[in-house]
């Protein structure tokens, strides 16, 4: 019973940190799109940013490695290519997840040198990442 509670908050979890991972990038295209001596829309996708980061996603972010690190665990998981596959995944998620929180400082110092288009980009590869963690965590391939 704890196990199954467990993977719900996992789950849970995981939902609040990809709904972060795919919305902030989007936030950097309408931000780094705005035109030049836009002050006051600039100050309010500072905040947007740093809120998404710090209220939503990392403590998602968190979470979910607590409880899929606990459900590894318990399940004996641990071991399974399936499971370490999904966990040099979930790792690249961590580092994109970084990489984002670097670019918000970025932009909170007016420091941001790169296109929307780029975040357009940038913004397909959590999806990508998610895709891949679904599939190993549902099929579990032999590998």
């Amino acid at each position: 019973m704890l196990y199954d509670w467990i993977k719900a908050l996992h789950v849970i979890s995981l939902i609040a940190w990809m709904a972060g991972m795919l919305y902030l990038p989007r936030l950097f295209v309408y931000h780094a799109g705005l035109p030049a001596g836009s002050e006051v829309q600039s100050a309010t996708f500072k905040v947007m940013e740093r809120r998404l980061l710090k209220a939503i996603m990392t403590p998602a972010m968190i979470a979910t490695w607590v409880f899929g690190l606990s459900l590894a665990w318990m399940s004996g998981y641990y071991a399974a290519p399936w499971l370490q596959a999904k966990f040099v995944l979930v790792l690249a998620m961590s580092g994109i997840h970084g990489w984002l929180a670097r670019m918000i400082k970025d932009f909170a110092a007016d420091r941001n040198t790169r296109a929307p288009r780029f975040y357009r980009i940038l913004n397909e590869v959590p999806t990508l990442l998610m895709i891949g963690i679904v599939i190993l965590a549902i099929v579990k391939p032999g590998l």
